[in-house]
């Protein structure tokens, strides 16, 4: 099992900046890449980028460019930073980790919004 616990989230003004973090707990070894989902109200769930044990990443269109996702050596914390945010990047914004035989993780949420 492995429990995935976010920060960061918060109010923030179009143009701003939010560094998301998550921090991994319980049985890492099982997974082989992470990421970050969002929701935003009425709409699905997205994925936002991803990040595997071995560093590659992958970015949504909608945030390619405005956004770096990390993760520690340890690999048990992993790092949203957000740039140039728009009132659509408003959502709940979902930490996960992607079994190695398949299943994904989920964490709690945490909120951003960004205002106009």
């Amino acid at each position: 099992q492995v429990r995935l616990v976010e920060s960061g989230g918060g109010l923030v003004q179009a143009g701003g900046s939010l560094r998301l973090s998550c921090a991994a707990s319980g049985s890492i070894d099982s997974i082989n890449a992470m990421g970050w989902f969002r929701q935003a109200q009425g709409k699905q769930y997205e994925e936002v980028a991803t990040i595997t044990n071995s560093g590659i990443t992958n970015y949504a269109d909608s945030m390619k460019g405005r956004v770096t996702i990390s993760r520690d050596n340890a690999g048990h914390n992993v790092y949203l930073q957000m740039n140039s945010l728009k009132p659509e990047d408003t959502a709940v914004y979902y930490c996960t980790a992607y079994r190695t035989y398949g299943g994904t993780y989920w964490g709690q949420g945490t909120q951003v919004t960004v205002s106009s």
